[in-house]
């Protein structure tokens, strides 16, 4: 790799060196510190010495491509943590140190570690039966599953900012007000959040923000646990600091004095996840601790009219960025009005078609992002896209689990399945699956098949139908139709009993994934892959609750839970699947916290007020939440504006400074559903275009 004078000297500085780095994204901060990494491993520094840190996983892919390239070494291992994972070990590993005093009324049995999905379901089990019986919540019109996740998120505040639980409630109701039934809805989260925390507290489980909560409080505070881990890992190289949070700034802050070196890498105007308790406003005291400060300035990414673009639309939305030496932003930007949302992606297929076969534009360089993605908009860019022969897969998290085309099947299929649950699939999910399971059937012949030889949660054999059905459905169809059908007939007859992951992993390996399926794309097994790790890790969990019921069904208890609608984990290999020869399509935050650039991105939606404006949450509030936000002061329209500008400004900044060529502008009129558009983002652009068009005039 070919590095500038800049950052071989910042790499090649002595092992006893507390290094800060600043700088814009693409201007190869990340870089300097892979390439750390491994200057500090040819120099005889230990591996099990290193500790890399990191706000997510996905973060951390440069050090671990990198380290897997390293093939020359041999021994120990290079450690990377987040928050979350080094509390978990941390917390396993002196478990019985803490678990009396920290309040567990089981402190001699192991604790059980929860993920998002378990939080749900534990939150579901113990909260759903208060929610009814004292009617909490009943002017909230989102779902249960939505609900609980802000329950949930209120915890986790709590834990990574630093203010017990029991003042959620007054910090939501003295900054946002509200009439009578608002201040009702923060004190019902209230006594949610303190219930399910005891519950926790009684059966040993550790949700996220118990696990931040207890390694903070009652580990790092002890002498035996803190001195393990500073005495072990000597030498820290944080990056992208700037999107944690104030729980690892506080351990962080610690550490760097007692460590040999360090190497922290702040990202410019970034704090993408906000949302999620990143604070980079605190983050920046770790600068006073280090004794060797640098900034890198110059992009490596973008071109000249990219950069210009990006720093324009900053300065329109209230930055302050210096703009007189700067090219016009104009050729960076490619658009086309419309009138109706389908011209729209007709043209955004259009001209991905044209960088792909006409100018040689790898698939890989191109990305398609808007503020949401629906299904109805992913679903019309894939299928444009495949008949344009062009490969494209989608990254939505966030996500209940059984959204995924593929999780929906498997759910389906498992319910054909397990008659003895009583719950059969209806006739709607039964051709969807069928049109996702046998490759080339479309919806119209899996609802005619589905019409004839479903009844009830029972499938019939092709052969009953009569011959002109069977000639427009095909052959071809009706031949994999049976073999479906007869698979789950034997597991019927059989009485399988296997757990629930097992049977996902026996009908995609002897059926789904066969030639004839459609469960062969890389996105399609990396879903199956989740519902699998899933359903296991359900089943790990909830062993325990056989002591409490002998005649409980995991398998059914796990379905149960889906279909509730409960948002899935986070996977690491979503984000880390092979890239090759494909179109991403995601949400734009989802693009930046995968941190890669590309050479051109589509910008769909310009209008839709998604770019700015955050998601109506009822029961919690990121920035009231947070440590910048000051207790007792009142949160107004003013406030609202204002985060909603800098949020916009952060997002396009990162944006454009992961992009080397053009942005392409999709524009319609009216949106997917039929209503007029004036976002931020459209007039921000259009405000730039004037004034850039009134410079060239005068000029």
């Amino acid at each position: 790799m070919e590095l500038n004078a800049q950052q071989l000297a910042l790499i090649q500085q002595p092992n006893n060196k507390k290094i800060w780095l600043e700088g814009i994204a693409g201007s190869g901060k990340t870089t300097a510190g892979v390439q750390r990494l491994l200057y500090l491993l040819d120099s005889g520094v230990s591996t099990d010495s290193i500790l890399v840190y990191v706000p997510q996983k996905t973060l951390a892919q440069p050090y671990y491509t990198a380290l897997r390239a390293d093939t020359s070494r041999r021994g120990g291992q290079v450690t990377i943590h987040t928050i979350g994972s080094l509390a978990l070990r941390t917390v396993e590993m002196f478990w019985l140190l803490v678990s009396k005093e920290a309040g567990f009324k089981k402190p001699d049995d192991l604790p059980n570690f929860l993920s998002l999905e378990l939080v749900q379901y534990f939150m579901t089990r113990k909260i759903e039966p208060l929610v009814n019986k004292h009617d909490y919540f009943t002017s909230v019109r989102i779902d249960r599953a939505r609900l609980y996740s802000q329950i949930v998120d209120n915890l986790n505040k709590s834990a990574i900012v630093g203010f017990p639980v029991e003042d959620i409630s007054e910090r939501l109701k003295s900054a946002l007000g509200g009439d009578v039934e608002q201040q009702h809805i923060y004190d019902d989260a209230q006594i949610c959040a303190e219930a399910f925390r005891q519950y926790c507290f009684d059966h040993n489980l550790l949700d996220f923000s118990l696990q931040v909560d207890v390694f903070l409080n009652h580990l790092w505070t002890k002498p035996q646990p803190r001195d393990y881990l500073t005495g072990r890992y000597k030498h820290l190289i944080v990056d992208n600091i700037e999107e944690d949070n104030p729980a690892s700034h506080r351990i962080l802050m610690d550490w760097v004095k007692e460590c040999e070196s360090a190497f922290i890498i702040y990202d410019s105007s970034a704090g993408f996840r906000r949302f999620l308790g990143a604070d980079g406003d605190n983050a920046y005291r770790l600068k006073e601790l280090c004794d060797m400060q640098e900034q890198f300035t110059e992009t490596l990414v973008m071109d000249d009219s990219v950069e210009s673009l990006g720093l324009n639309l900053a300065v329109r939305l209230g930055e302050d960025y210096q703009l007189e030496s700067l090219p016009s932003p104009r050729p960076a930007l490619i658009t086309e009005a419309h009138r109706y949302h389908p011209q729209m992606i007709d043209w955004i297929v259009e001209q991905i078609a044209s960088l792909v076969h006409d100018y040689g534009v790898s698939p890989n360089e191109i990305v398609v992002l808007a503020p949401y993605l629906s299904d109805s908009l992913r679903f019309g860019l894939v299928e444009g896209l495949k008949a344009q022969d062009i490969e494209a897969r989608s990254h939505r998290p966030s996500r209940a689990l059984q959204d995924e085309p593929a999780a929906r099947t498997l759910l389906t299929l498992a319910r054909l399945a397990h008659p003895v649950w009583g719950m059969p699939p209806t006739d709607f999910d039964v051709a969807y699956a069928l049109m996702t399971t046998i490759d080339g059937l479309d919806f119209i012949r899996a609802k005619l098949l589905t019409d004839i030889v479903y009844r009830k949660g029972t499938l019939f054999p092709f052969a009953n139908i009569n011959d002109a059905m069977q000639n427009r459905i095909t052959f071809q169809y009706g031949e994999k139709f049976d073999h479906l059908r007869d698979w789950l007939n034997e597991y019927i007859e059989n009485e399988s009993a296997e757990p629930i992951d097992i049977f996902f992993r026996q009908i995609f390996g002897e059926v789904l994934s066969q030639e004839g399926y459609g469960f062969q794309t890389s996105e399609v097994v990396s879903t199956t892959s989740n519902l699998v790790d899933s359903a296991r890790n359900f089943r790990w969990a909830l062993d325990f609750l056989r002591d409490e019921d002998n005649k409980i069904d995991l398998s059914h208890e796990y379905i149960k839970m889906v279909d509730r609608g409960v948002i899935a984990n986070f996977y690491l290999r979503d984000w880390t699947m092979d890239t090759e020869d494909s179109v991403l399509i995601a949400p734009a935050y989802t693009f930046l916290l995968n941190n890669r650039p590309v050479d051109y991105q589509f910008w769909l939606n310009i209008g839709s007020e998604g770019w700015s404006r955050r998601l109506y949450q009822p029961l919690t509030h990121p920035y009231v939440l947070s440590r910048q936000w000051q207790f007792g002061e009142t949160w107004d329209d003013e406030d609202e504006q204002r985060t909603n500008r800098e949020a916009l400004s952060r997002l396009v900044l990162g944006l454009t400074r992961r992009c080397r060529q053009a942005v392409y502008l999709g524009y319609s009129e009216l949106s997917e559903s039929g209503y007029e558009q004036r976002g931020l983002l459209l007039d921000t652009i259009q405000g730039m275009l004037r004034r850039v068009a009134q410079e060239s005039d005068n000029v």
